[in-house]
């Protein structure tokens, strides 16, 4: 009997997963999409704005919540509906993406250290070998404000300090996910903590400022901005005398956002709260949430929705002051997000970590000149395809030791990409948030999360499969259940 078309690509899978430890997931160049260099008829090198948020979902609407979005991004460029990170969680998310290198190759797997966290990105050599650094070899000014890792902190802030940027105002810990307590240190200045300042008033008017200066300098530029929102807020220095207050709590919009979002609820997919268990290992011991848990997920949408738009807004200032300065249509802004989220799917607390699409699965729009206006592209695009990309953009060399490759983001570029995303985890899963059993006081969750995936996509199948390091498996046809529940 002939197999079904399917199984051929989770064979694939298998011969991947076994050879993933020591090589990335990477096609020849000749079955790549290159874009060219990009020079307008002039011949002037481009700018470049990344707006990166925290923890933002493609899988659960966040993005059908920010009009300005839509109005100056969306709708002005090109949605990769299928783009997904390596590695759900922060710290080595970023890395991948700033290096354009698989998180098993960055050797940066987990938020802090011994093996993750801005120390291990400096120790593993990664500090003098990232896109800041190749872009300013490329005749760019490079800023950044926000979050760049975790584990960078007013102690470690200056040694080193991140090698490759023009102008800077870092979030640091303890204050990064603190909303209204929030610590930021601009170029090599101490740091300072704004009490009772919400971060993304803050980083507003940081990214004005720099944006400022990157346009005043009159030479081609790459500006990163990097909100916290819509991740948890997180207390780490929590008051003496109440050491059991909970470390992440629900986000903290903006007061003027706060009332925002009446009734709206997670979305009732076949995989929120199910009936029957779904996932292995851990995920299909999880118990049904109670009605009093479902009510808090449901308060937890919310206030990631409202705080998501202090990002809107960021959105709406950037591209006015690109307008005012008339440089709006020689400059490609990118946005996306680390990871995704989820909130109740498959039985789940507030939380990433996992290989669903809700935690791997993460926003990507691009403008810019001579990117399609409102089109949708359906090639296989990830993180460690970012920095390529931007270097394309920039009208830079690519490096040898790439894992990722340029998106094709212009129409005239061959459309030839590879269909499958390499998706891989280490440690624990830590469940965020306060109630029914949530564990938000910052401790294990799930001791053993460790696992290998492969996500394939393709208009004639539509598969996931990973093998954990429990030696459980797992594969879903999302063609058939597109929950990955059934």
């Amino acid at each position: 009997m002939r197999p079904p078309a399917w199984i051929q690509p989770v064979l694939l899978a298998s011969c991947l997963l076994a050879q993933s430890t020591n090589a990335s997931f990477n096609y020849e160049p000749e079955d790549q999409a290159v874009l060219s260099p990009n020079n307008d008829a002039a011949g002037g090198k481009k700018n470049i704005v990344f707006i990166l948020t925290d923890d933002q979902d493609a899988v659960l609407n966040s993005v059908s919540y920010m009009p300005k979005l839509k109005e100056h991004i969306i709708d002005k460029g090109t949605s990769f509906v299928n783009h997904f990170t390596t590695t759900a969680i922060c710290c080595p998310s970023r890395v991948a993406l700033w290096t354009g290198k698989q998180p098993h190759n960055t050797n940066v797997t987990d938020v802090n250290p011994p093996y993750g966290g801005f120390p291990k990105f400096v120790s593993q050599g990664l500090n003098e070998n990232y896109l800041p650094v190749w872009l300013k070899e490329a005749g760019y000014n490079t800023y950044y404000t926000g979050k760049l890792f975790n584990a960078h902190t007013i102690n470690n802030y200056n040694s080193p300090y991140p090698a490759g940027w023009t102008g800077t105002n870092f979030l640091l810990d303890p204050g990064t996910y603190d909303y209204l307590n929030p610590i930021y240190q601009h170029n090599q200045e101490p740091p300072v903590q704004h009490k009772g300042v919400h971060t993304s008033d803050l980083i507003s008017k940081y990214a004005h400022e720099l944006l400022k200066e990157a346009i005043d300098a009159e030479n081609p530029f790459f500006v990163a901005i990097a909100p916290v929102a819509p991740h948890s807020n997180v207390n780490l220095r929590r008051q003496p005398g109440n050491p059991s207050a909970p470390l992440m709590t629900i986000p903290i919009p903006l007061e003027r956002h706060s009332h925002l979002f009446e009734g709206v609820k997670v979305p009732r997919t076949e995989n929120f709260n199910p009936d029957s268990p779904s996932g292995v290992s851990w995920i299909h011991k999880l118990a049904q949430l109670n009605d009093s848990s479902v009510s808090y997920l449901d308060d937890f949408y919310r206030a990631r929705l409202q705080a998501l738009q202090g990002v809107d807004e960021i959105v709406e200032q950037v591209t006015k002051q690109l307008e005012d300065a008339g440089i709006l249509d020689e400059t490609y802004i990118i946005y996306s997000s680390d990871n995704g989220y989820h909130l109740g799917q498959h039985r789940l607390p507030p939380g990433k970590e996992c290989g669903f699409d809700e935690d791997i699965r993460v926003p990507l729009f691009i403008r810019g000149p001579g990117v399609s206006s409102g089109s949708i592209e359906n090639a296989v695009t990830t993180h460690i395809d970012l920095a390529p990309t931007i270097l394309r953009l920039a009208g830079a060399d690519l490096r040898s030791d790439f894992d990722g490759t340029p998106i094709p983001v212009l129409p005239t570029q061959e459309n030839k990409r590879h269909e499958h995303v390499a998706v891989e985890y280490w440690g624990g899963a830590i469940a965020e948030g306060e109630i029914g059993g949530f564990d938000g006081k910052g401790q294990i969750f799930a001791q053993n999360n460790t696992y290998k995936g492969v996500r394939i996509v393709h208009e004639d199948y539509n598969l996931y499969y990973s093998a954990w390091c429990n030696n459980e498996h797992e594969l879903y046809d999302l063609k058939v259940c597109l929950s990955q529940c059934c």
